[in-house]
């Protein structure tokens, strides 16, 4: 197969997965400062939407820091679950996969109760793919999509013949 061939496969894929893979988002708890104590997660939560399908990373040294899921009345009172609940490697990933309201806090020493480490959002539904409006037009193309695909079938068997 050659290069090229190879090339316009690739690509059909691409679009055909893309549009799915773009609207997931990846968090950063944190940003830079990452999962730590004396850092003002509800202001960094503020005005961010956490969807399904989204991610949480909580970055910290080992050691120092972990991450409990909790409910609502656990994050407000700092109350430590089990700690075989805990996460600790220092680079958690947690997909929200339900929406609604979600909570974490630390669990080492007094660094949800003192140190504020702590962090509250509330997960809205997926984003999904805006539906096409009702048209008018007797076109077969409806969407810029079906152009992508239409055009690069075009291509292909263009390139057959040439």
């Amino acid at each position: 197969m050659s290069s090229y061939k190879q090339f316009l496969i690739t690509l059909a894929v691409v679009a055909i997965v893309l549009p799915t893979v773009a609207l997931a988002t990846e968090f950063v708890v944190g940003d830079a400062a990452g999962w730590t104590k004396g850092f003002d997660y509800a202001a960094w939560a503020n005005g961010k939407d956490f969807r399904v399908g989204d991610k949480l990373v909580f970055n910290y040294p080992v050691g120092a820091h972990n991450v409990f899921k909790v409910n609502g009345t656990s994050f407000k009172d700092c109350a430590i679950p089990p700690v075989n609940e805990a996460l600790i490697s220092g680079n958690d990933v947690i997909a929200l996969a339900a929406p609604g309201n979600k909570w974490y806090i630390c669990g080492v020493g007094q660094h949800c109760a003192l140190g504020g480490q702590k962090l509250s959002i509330t997960v809205l539904p997926a984003l999904e793919a805006p539906a096409p409006a009702p048209s008018s037009a007797n076109g077969i193309f409806t969407s810029p999509y079906q152009v992508l695909i239409a055009a690069m079938i075009s291509i292909t068997m263009l390139i057959q013949y040439v």
